[in-house]
C-alpha cells in the first residue's frame, strides 16, 4: 500500500498545486445541484408534472412511470421540451423560472453560490484554475468570482468567442457549451447538442489537449458534441480526475477508459471542492517558513542587537540566514527558461517573498534599532543577493529580473526601518553606497534597486498581479503592501507607516538626483521653466498629492533642512535640495493627473 493509494484527493491536489494552471474544469449540472437549481431530469419530471396537470391528471408519486404508462417512452428532457416550446425564446422563457432566484430564495439561500463554486474561485483567484467549461447555463460560477474579486472571460455564444479575449490572456476563462439562461440562443434539444460550432470544436481540442481535467456533475451520458470531442482528444500530456458519486454509468466509464481517468468517490461537489482547495491552500502555506521560526529569528536579532557583546552572534545569525536564502533561490522552481504565465509570475512573486521575509525583516530590525555599524553588513549581504542572481545570464528576460527581488526586498525593509528611526546620515549612507560592476562604471544603491532603476522592474509586468492592473505605481504600490504585513517587526503599530514608505520613497528620489552636479540641475531647471527638466523614479508619493504636499511641508521645516544637508543629503547644499524639491513638484503635477 502507498501513502497516497486511498487518497486520491489529496494526490489531485498536489498536481493541482504543482501544475499551476494546468487543469481545466469541466462541469456540470450536479455542481449546482445544492443550491437547488434543478437538474435536467429533475426540470423533465417537473414539465411532464406540469403538462399531465394542465391535462386534468391526478397528482402523481411517480411521474417517469406515468409517463411510461402513458406514451410508452421514456422520459426525454429535449424531447419534451422541444415538444412544449418550439422557439429557442420560448425554451429560455420556460428555464429561466427554474433558474432565476426570486425575493423568497434569496431570503432562502437558495440559488446562488454553492460552497463549490466559493472553492472554486479560490483556486481561481489563487491561479491553479484558469478554464472552466460547464454545460450549465446558470450564472453562480460567475457570481462566486466576482466575489472574490476576478472577473472572467465568459464564452456563451460563438459570437462571444469571436470578440472574447484570447484564452491564454485570460485570468480565467468560462465556455459555456450550451449558453447562458438569459440568452435565447441556449443548445437544449438532441439536435441543437448533437453539433457545436467549428470554433468551439476548436477550443475544446485545445483545452483537452493542452490541460488536464477534472470533472464533476456532469454523467457523461448526453451531450454528443460533448462527447465526440473528449474522444477526439488523443493526449495523455495531463491526467484526467472524474469525480462522481457511486459508480459512473456507461457512457461515463467509456469515457473514462479512453483517457485513463482516475475516479474519485465523493459524496457531493461542495465537499469535494472545498477538500481540493483546502488542501491545495495547506500545500501552499507548507512552503512558507513556520511564521514562529522566523518570530524566533526576529526576536534573535533584537536580542543580539540589545547588547554589543553579542556582536558577533549577530552577525552569524544574518551569515547562516542569508546562507540558507541562497541555497533556495538556487531551486529549480525558478528556472529562468520557463515560458511567461501571468499565473507563474504571480506565483514567484510570492514565493520570492515567503522566502525573503525571514532575512527581510531582520534586516528592518536592524534599520529601526541599530547604530551605523550594522551598515557594512547589509550592504554585503544584499549586494551577495544580487549578485548570486546575476550568476545566469540567460533565459526569459523577466525571469531573470525577477531573480534580484529578494535583494530588492532587503534594501527596502532596511530602508524603510531607518526611516522610521530617522536615521537620516545612515539612511543616506546605504542610498549612495557604490555598487560595483565588472568592466564598468560603478553605480550607487539608489541608482541600481530602487523602483524603476531596478532591472526587474522594466519589463512593466508589475501591472500583472491582482489588483494593480490600473494602477500608475504597481511595484511601488505593491511593496507598499508587503512593508506593511512585514511592518510588526521594525515599524511598530505606527498608524503613520504608510506616510513612513512614502517618505523613504520622497528621500530616495532626492537622493538619486545627487549623481547630477548643482550646476547642471540648475542649468537644466533654466533651459525648463515648466514641465521635467531631470530624471528622478518617483513611487506612489508622486500621485497622492495629500503625501506630497505633507513631505514637501516637511522640507520647509528648518529642523528638517539641517538634518537633511548634516545627513549628506541634496550634497549639503540647500540650492541643490531646492532644486531636487522643485524636480519632484513637477513629477507631482504630472503624475497627479
Amino acid at each position: 500500500m502507498t501513502l497516497l493509494q486511498n487518497d486520491p484527493t489529496t494526490q489531485l491536489a498536489f498536481s493541482v498545486h504543482e501544475n499551476r494552471g494546468v487543469f481545466a474544469l469541466l462541469l456540470g449540472s450536479g455542481l449546482s445541484r445544492s443550491a437547488e437549481i434543478p437538474t435536467g431530469w429533475e426540470i423533465t419530471l417537473d414539465l411532464v408534472r406540469r403538462v399531465a396537470l394542465a391535462q386534468g391528471a391526478e397528482e402523481q408519486s411517480d411521474w417517469a412511470k406515468w409517463y411510461r404508462d402513458k406514451t410508452g417512452q421514456e422520459p426525454n428532457y429535449s424531447a419534451l421540451l422541444e415538444e412544449i416550446a418550439s422557439s429557442p425564446d420560448e425554451r429560455r422563457a420556460i428555464l429561466h423560472r427554474y433558474i432565476e432566484p426570486d425575493e423568497q430564495d434569496q431570503e432562502e439561500g437558495r440559488k446562488v453560490p454553492t460552497k463549490a463554486h466559493q472553492a472554486i474561485a479560490q483556486l481561481v483567484r489563487s491561479g491553479h484554475i484558469r478554464v472552466i467549461v460547464t454545460t450549465n447555463f446558470d450564472r453562480l460560477m460567475e457570481n462566486a468570482l466576482r466575489e472574490q474579486g476576478v472577473e472572467p472571460t465568459v464564452v456563451s455564444s460563438a459570437d462571444a468567442l469571436a470578440g472574447a479575449e484570447p484564452l491564454t490572456h485570460s485570468r480565467c476563462y468560462i465556455l459555456k457549451l450550451h449558453g447562458d439562461y438569459k440568452d435565447a440562443r441556449i443548445l437544449n434539444t438532441d439536435q441543437e447538442l448533437s453539433t457545436y460550432p467549428e470554433c468551439y470544436d476548436r477550443l475544446l481540442d485545445r483545452i483537452f489537449d493542452e490541460h488536464g481535467l477534472i470533472i464533476c456533475g456532469w454523467s457523461g451520458e448526453w451531450d454528443h458534441a460533448l462527447r465526440s470531442a473528449f474522444l477526439r482528444a488523443p493526449n495523455r500530456r495531463y491526467p484526467v480526475y472524474w469525480a462522481a458519486r457511486g459508480s459512473l454509468g456507461t457512457g461515463a466509464t467509456e469515457l473514462a477508459a479512453h483517457r485513463s481517468a482516475k475516479t474519485i468517490s465523493i459524496t457531493g461537489a461542495d465537499e469535494f471542492f472545498r477538500s481540493l482547495q483546502q488542501r491545495v491552500e495547506t500545500l501552499e502555506q507548507s512552503q512558507r517558513q513556520n511564521p514562529l521560526s522566523i518570530e524566533l529569528l526576529v526576536n534573535s536579532a533584537k536580542r543580539y542587537l540589545a547588547k554589543p557583546e553579542h556582536r558577533i552572534q549577530l552577525d552569524e545569525l544574518f551569515s547562516q540566514e542569508t546562507e540558507r536564502l541562497l541555497t533556495q533561490l538556487d531551486d529549480n522552481q525558478f528556472s529562468p527558461q520557463d515560458q511567461w504565465n501571468q499565473d507563474e509570475f504571480r506565483s514567484r512573486v510570492q514565493r520570492y517573498e515567503a522566502l525573503t521575509e525571514p532575512l527581510a525583516r531582520m534586516a528592518g530590525v536592524l534599520g529601526r534599532w541599530g547604530d551605523g555599524s550594522e551598515l557594512p553588513l547589509l550592504l554585503d549581504i544584499i549586494r551577495g543577493l544580487y549578485h548570486q542572481a546575476e550568476k545566469i545570464g540567460n533565459g526569459l528576460t523577466v525571469w531573470l529580473g525577477l531573480r534580484s527581488y529578494p535583494a530588492v526586498l532587503v534594501f527596502m525593509t532596511y530602508g524603510v526601518g531607518l526611516t522610521r528611526s530617522q536615521r537620516w546620515k545612515t539612511l543616506h549612507e546605504l542610498l549612495v553606497a557604490p555598487w560595483p560592476r565588472e568592466h564598468r562604471d560603478s553605480k550607487r544603491v539608489v541608482s541600481t534597486l530602487f523602483l524603476g532603476e531596478w532591472k526587474g522592474a522594466r519589463n512593466e509586468v508589475w501591472s500583472q498581479l491582482e489588483g494593480l492592473d490600473r494602477r500608475k505605481t504597481p511595484l511601488s504600490d505593491h511593496l507598499l503592501e508587503v512593508m506593511t504585513n512585514w511592518r510588526s517587526s521594525f515599524a511598530g503599530v505606527s498608524a503613520e507607516f504608510e506616510l513612513v514608505f512614502e517618505r523613504f520613497e520622497f528621500l530616495a528620489a532626492l537622493t538619486y538626483l545627487e549623481e547630477d552636479s548643482e550646476a547642471s540641475l540648475e542649468q537644466a531647471h533654466a533651459n525648463t521653466p515648466h514641465g521635467l527638466f531631470a530624471r528622478m523614479p518617483v513611487g506612489r508619493v508622486g500621485w497622492r498629492e495629500s503625501s506630497a504636499n505633507s513631505l514637501i511641508l516637511e522640507l520647509q521645516s528648518e529642523a528638517t533642512i539641517t538634518a537633511l544637508l548634516d545627513a549628506g543629503f541634496a550634497r549639503n547644499s540647500r540650492r541643490f535640495l531646492e532644486l531636487s524639491i522643485e524636480s519632484f513638484k513637477r513629477y507631482v503635477g504630472k503624475m497627479s493627473w
